[in-house]
């Protein structure tokens, strides 16, 4: 690639960074659900916070970076439907509660359509490197060709990967970070090392998040232990420097409020799960309004 290409690719780079600038304006707040560690429940989690906030009257949008994965669009009831394409960028899908939804979910042709990165060539090992650069490039221009209109909050469901938030936070303006775990220690040291990075990069994290902390009995209700590890969320918030926002049974009834595109806080609010979410986003929109970010 000669100098002149080089400026060019430059060029873009800047007037992209430049729109995802002035698309941001109307949103107050960028909060991205990290964790490191897959299988923790953060897509879930993500649908239920921003259900839990359409329902307070905020005006809420939830994007869906995780590119291999994207499930957003069905545990928000945003699946099948056609995105339309205006002058000034994307309109997003619409999901339970009226959250704005934008997920590669909805440009997929058919359920069993896989997410396919054709690398260019070169070196195998190249692949890796290309792919992930790629996965960051389709991030910045989802964030920054959806139109968003004014929101009060912008939830972002992050890949597993203990970089990923570092990576992101360089892209999108004004964002902090919620870190999930689930209590296993597997679960704990993946989600470490990933908030160390972030907070190494110079990331704004609210608080922590343990999810699956115990199993709602899906006929009595009672609550019990899930995992053989106790549940040490509060502690381990602590170890990292975080607040702890709260410990989120698992309710079985979560599978098919998610098959159904209805978050669980809006099916069964009083369900023992769904008032622990209800918690966490109080406690988050208490963090954010002693950082000045709430009105």
């Amino acid at each position: 690639m000669g100098p002149a290409s080089s400026e060019g690719v430059l060029e873009q780079v800047l007037a992209q960074r430049e729109r995802l600038s002035l698309r941001m304006e109307g949103v107050k707040r960028v909060v991205a659900v990290v964790s490191g560690k897959g299988g923790v429940g953060k897509s879930t989690l993500v649908a239920n916070l921003a259900a839990a906030l359409a329902d307070r009257g905020w005006r809420v949008g939830a994007l869906d970076a995780d590119l291999g994965g994207p499930t957003l669009a069905q545990m928000l009831g945003a699946r099948g439907q056609t995105l339309h394409l205006k002058s000034d960028g994307v309109e997003p899908g619409v999901g339970a509660g009226g959250v704005k939804v934008m997920s590669l979910d909805l440009f997929l042709s058919s359920d069993d359509s896989p997410v396919e990165w054709r690398h260019p060539g070169g070196l195998a090992d190249d692949a890796f490197v290309w792919q992930a650069t790629m996965e960051t490039s389709v991030v910045r221009e989802m964030a920054t060709d959806t139109m968003w209109g004014d929101l009060d909050l912008l939830l972002i469901d992050f890949p597993p990967g203990t970089e990923r938030f570092a990576t992101f936070n360089r892209l999108i303006p004004k964002m902090y970070g919620v870190a999930v775990t689930i209590p296993a220690e597997a679960s704990y040291l993946v989600v470490k090392k990933s908030v160390r990075h972030a907070q190494a990069s110079g990331a704004r994290l609210l608080g922590l998040v343990e999810n699956m902390a115990e199993y709602v009995c899906s006929t009595c209700e009672t609550v019990g232990p899930l995992f053989a590890d106790k549940p040490r969320g509060g502690s381990f918030a602590a170890d990292l420097d975080l607040a702890f926002l709260g410990s989120i049974p698992f309710d079985p009834h979560l599978t098919s409020a998610s098959n159904e595109g209805l978050p669980l806080v809006l099916t069964r609010p009083s369900s023992a799960a769904a008032v622990a979410l209800m918690q966490a986003v109080e406690k988050m929109m208490r963090v954010l309004e002693d950082l000045g970010e709430s009105e």
